[in-house]
């Protein structure tokens, strides 16, 4: 992953950690905790595609199995994370940007289900049963519910600043890619982030050379008069 990719990352989801461990877990609701270190992984695995996912997700999973009050074993939640990131980096859209709310919607409730199930999994191979005390299937429905009614606030906004940061035109020109991708990302921020346009840009350029020749024409015009 590039730099600006890895600080933007771990931004958020120690923000999403904090948030998660200090409000959202105090919240005492019924079932399981909505989880917003989950949907981060999520927003930024949707933009930043499978490979991009898996690596954000096993960092995110290991902040949250050394974060406190943790009481599992290390590691078990970065699995899970990592594999949950890397299958919804499947489900990228173009270029990172949403055409509907249904695919991301969808993938919020395959996660959110999917994340409980490999994470009661891991916990059965490792000899924890909590989850089978607690009752899984009311794991199950409370963390869709809770996990899809959070996401709009979050998944939204999380891809809206990834996609801001991976159109940076400055972040990619000192990524050192090439010249020819670097003179297609200066022509598209001459174009969209300044709100020029390159084709006025040309024509102003036609019409100022017009003018110098017609001045030019004037001058010899007036030499031989005299």
């Amino acid at each position: 992953m590039r730099i600006n990719r890895v600080i933007l990352s771990v931004a958020l989801v120690v923000v999403a950690l904090v948030v998660q461990v200090s409000v959202l877990a105090r919240l005492q609701l019924p079932g399981a905790v909505p989880d917003l270190v989950l949907l981060t992984v999520l927003g930024l695995a949707l933009v930043y595609g499978h490979l991009g996912g898996a690596f954000v997700g096993f960092g995110a999973g290991l902040l949250s199995d050394l974060a406190p009050p943790a009481d599992h074993a290390a590691g078990r939640y970065a699995l899970v994370l990592c594999l949950v990131g890397y299958a919804a980096g499947l489900a990228k859209p173009d270029h990172g940007r949403l055409r509907s709310a249904t695919g991301p919607m969808v993938v919020v409730v395959c996660a959110a289900i999917g994340s409980t199930l490999l994470y009661a999994g891991v916990g059965a191979l490792v000899g924890d049963t909590a989850a089978r005390h607690v009752g899984l299937s009311n794991l199950l429905f409370t963390a869709a519910v809770y996990d899809l009614l959070l996401a709009p606030f979050t998944v939204p906004l999380i891809m809206a600043i990834a996609r801001r940061a991976e159109n940076d035109p400055l972040a990619d020109a000192s990524s050192g890619t090439g010249a020819g991708k670097g003179g297609g990302i200066a022509a598209g921020w001459l174009s969209g982030g300044t709100g020029l346009s390159i084709g006025n840009q040309r024509g102003g350029l036609r019409v100022k050379a017009a003018r110098n020749r017609a001045a030019r024409a004037g001058r010899i015009k007036g030499v031989k008069r005299l």
